[in-house]
């Protein structure tokens, strides 16, 4: 697609790498200051009129609220409403999947500080999307190339619907 990637993994703090390389679960006090830090860096580059791809484990609704709004989502758990610091338009892609496929593709990660032992946690703490947030699904057990058709297609597609509606030129 031609557009920044980051990965929120990157942004974690040293004390969050060694609490996982430790074998510790982040909890929210843990993540809320790398999720704002993360909208920042989304409010900048679309303040730029830059499209990007962040890959970052939004376990929670507050989580991805926080990615959309900044740190006024932690008291509400709502995306702000358009304004000065209007919400951030993003596509949430969860990428779905069974227990035993994710811990195979970790158990083949090497030199990462999170332990495949921590993915049970990841689990029960995800709350998968819902409307009326603005997800897809894509399921793991489809290949790679099919992955990545179904989400550019997802990208492309709301694109179009946002020129249709507002007449604008992306």
């Amino acid at each position: 697609l031609g557009w920044k990637f980051y990965d929120a993994d990157d942004y974690h703090s040293p004390e969050n790498k060694k609490k996982m390389a430790e074998g510790i679960p982040l909890n929210d006090e843990d993540r809320i200051p790398w999720l704002c830090a993360l909208h920042d860096i989304l409010r900048r580059e679309d303040s730029s009129r830059q499209d990007v791809i962040l890959a970052c484990s939004a376990l929670k609704k507050m989580y991805r609220c926080i990615l959309v709004s900044g740190a006024s989502a932690t008291e509400s758990n709502q995306p702000e409403q358009p304004g000065e610091n209007a919400a951030l338009q993003i596509l949430f892609v969860h990428l779905h999947g069974p227990i035993d496929i994710i811990a195979g593709r970790l158990e083949k990660r090497r030199g990462h500080f999170m332990p495949p032992e921590l993915l049970k946690s990841q689990f029960d703490t995800l709350e998968p999307p819902s409307a009326p947030e603005n997800f897809i699904t894509v399921s793991l057990e489809k290949s790679l190339p099919e992955i990545v058709l179904e989400i550019e297609c997802a990208i492309f597609q709301g694109e179009a619907f946002l020129q249709e509606v507002s007449g604008l030129h992306i």
